[in-house]
């Protein structure tokens, strides 16, 4: 990747690489080229599941779920949640919801039933496909406590008090659930008939339509819905392949959700652009079953987060393991120490893994390193700018900053998001009047348009590539009873890169333990976002001017707790 540097002063500005065309088409026409293209080749292997599917089968099954999403009498616009762990399924979906003009929500596997209530609500899902249960959450136990409705509605026809957009609730599995219809049910609804209207609905769509949304960590308690379109992260999951060097002879270990950006696109839709196959060890990550998948399945790339590439260096029968095949990958989400990629050049052979950064917004990467960079600047930096993405680094007064100093990163280009959801006040926050998306981040750019990372302008935590605004956990403490405030920040941790910590101030008279506040997010929030230093204090921290001074909590835990500062390179 090459990056086309501004002229004049060395300022923080760069612009990506417009020689490869942008891709104009939408995910449905893109897949059924690859099809065409690479129809006997394999195209899906999912371990735990027994799958096994070529290009041509599992467009067949794509095609079939998409006839049967429309015999519901759903149409293009229409949004579909899907809430299941990594799985064959959620593959048919994704490409069977873009064939229809369905827009996909992802929920987050881990999400409680407080927030899948808000997400389905806030996006107004009409219908919802679910696993079952998912390690500790049991998904349609929790539904049915939402919309106990559902025991006594024809499938198809829910009216539901508190989740009134949602009609249609499809479950995985053969098991039969009052209200649900199946899965393998819907697919088996197709006729041609009904594939007919799946070619006539995806021949009317644009690539300019919306048809994803996913949820990020809002700062003001609630998150937020990315909107996402075809041009967007169609060509972004071919670009991420384009930096791998990617050919239809790839074959990519996801151990990463497909419920985030780094699955779906990263993932699975950088190898339908270039004919490879994916592969998906389990339902979510477990270090042994991912390297038996790699070895099994001659997997010549692997994507992960640095805590997930230490977990598989840390098995004590890691040689056991042939990854000879390995060449390539991506860590992202977090810093990546220097001795671990040190390890996961020599150790899993991934001389030619990449870095990456970006967000959800930008589709989501901006930069990337190159298969060839020194290992300084991939562990050191993120690599440089994307293809058609243009990136400066501003100051507090919105002025571009010189070379290496810092400021706030700012992106724009095709990747830029819609905008978020039903939320016009929060996406011009956001994206400004020139199509700059304001991240949020700190960062430097130097002379060779190397990135590096420096901070965050917000105080979001990133625990184990988890991505964690304090100000939603805070959100969600304030509703306990016994609580007056809580304040939320992150110290350092080996394994996570960060921890959450919560400091907690009682309402006059009231006692609680550390266990009572966990106990009051299970099943409620996300696992990650459930603190795991709870704090009981008097006051807090401020200036005079009466703001809470974070940076002296998390350096009191720092030393309370003897944590040190994680040193990346």
């Amino acid at each position: 990747m090459t990056a086309e540097v501004s002229e004049g002063p060395p300022l923080s500005i760069v612009t990506g690489d417009k020689d490869a065309a942008l891709i104009t088409q939408t995910i449905g026409d893109r897949f059924d080229q690859a099809v065409k293209v690479y129809g006997d080749r394999n195209c899906v292997v999912v371990c735990d599941q027994g799958v096994r599917w070529t290009y041509s089968e599992f467009a067949g099954k794509v095609t079939d779920f998409a006839a049967g999403l429309l015999s519901l009498g759903l149409v293009p616009g229409d949004r579909v949640g899907i809430w299941a762990p990594n799985c064959a399924e959620w593959l048919i979906t994704q490409y069977a919801t873009a064939k229809a003009g369905l827009i996909q929500v992802n929920i987050n596997p881990a999400y409680g039933q407080a927030e899948l209530e808000y997400a389905l609500n806030k996006v107004g899902c009409k219908a919802l496909i679910t696993a079952e249960q998912f390690k500790n959450s049991a998904y349609i136990t929790m539904l049915q406590t939402l919309a106990p409705e559902l025991n006594r509605s024809a499938p198809g026809n829910l009216q539901a008090a508190k989740l009134p957009a949602l009609k249609t609730v499809i479950r995985l599995g053969d098991a039969q659930t009052p209200g649900f219809f199946n899965f393998d049910a819907i697919m088996a609804r197709a006729d041609d008939d009904l594939r007919t209207q799946v070619k006539v609905v995806q021949t009317g769509l644009r690539p300019h339509d919306a048809i994803n949304i996913q949820f990020t960590s809002g700062t003001t308690g609630a998150p937020k819905g990315a909107t996402l379109t075809h041009h967007n992260i169609l060509n972004n999951g071919y670009f991420v392949g384009q930096a791998m060097k990617f050919t239809e002879q790839d074959r990519l270990c996801i151990p990463v959700p497909l419920y985030h950006c780094f699955g779906m696109v990263m993932g699975s839709l950088t190898c339908i652009t270039h004919g490879a196959c994916m592969v998906l060890p389990g339902e979510g990550f477990d270090p042994a079953q991912t390297l038996k998948a790699v070895m099994d399945e001659k997997c010549t790339a692997l994507h992960g987060v640095p805590t997930m590439f230490i977990a598989e260096l840390d098995l004590p029968d890691l040689n056991s393991y042939d990854l000879s095949s390995l060449r390539t990958g991506i860590m992202a989400g977090a810093s990546c120490p220097i001795k671990v990629m040190k390890r996961v050049f020599t150790e899993m052979h991934m001389t030619e893994v990449t870095i990456a950064y970006g967000m959800t917004e930008t589709s989501p990467v901006s930069f990337q390193s190159s298969t060839d960079d020194p290992i300084e600047h991939r562990v050191s930096t993120v690599g440089r700018i994307h293809p058609h993405v243009e990136v400066k680094v501003i100051d507090e007064a919105g002025n571009i900053t010189p070379r290496g100093v810092r400021g706030e990163l700012c992106t724009r280009g095709y990747s830029v998001m819609q905008g978020y959801w039903a939320d016009p006040e929060r996406t011009a926050e956001a994206i400004d009047a020139e199509g700059w998306m304001h991240t949020g981040d700190l960062a430097t750019l130097d002379e060779a348009g190397y990135c590096n990372i420096v901070g965050r302008v917000k105080d979001m935590v990133i625990r184990g590539g988890e991505n964690i605004y304090p100000r939603e956990v805070e959100e969600y403490f304030y509703r306990h009873p016994k609580i007056q405030d809580a304040q939320v920040f992150g110290v350092p941790d080996e394994r996570f890169g960060e921890e959450l910590c919560i400091w907690v101030r009682l309402k006059d008279g009231e006692q609680a333990t550390e266990d009572e506040m966990r106990t009051f997010c299970r099943g409620q929030i996300a696992h990650y976002k459930i603190p795991r230093y709870v704090v009981f204090v008097e006051d807090f921290p401020m200036t005079v001017t009466g703001k809470i001074q974070k940076f002296k909590m998390r350096e009191h835990m720092m030393a309370t707790l003897g944590l040190t500062e994680i040193k990346t390179a």
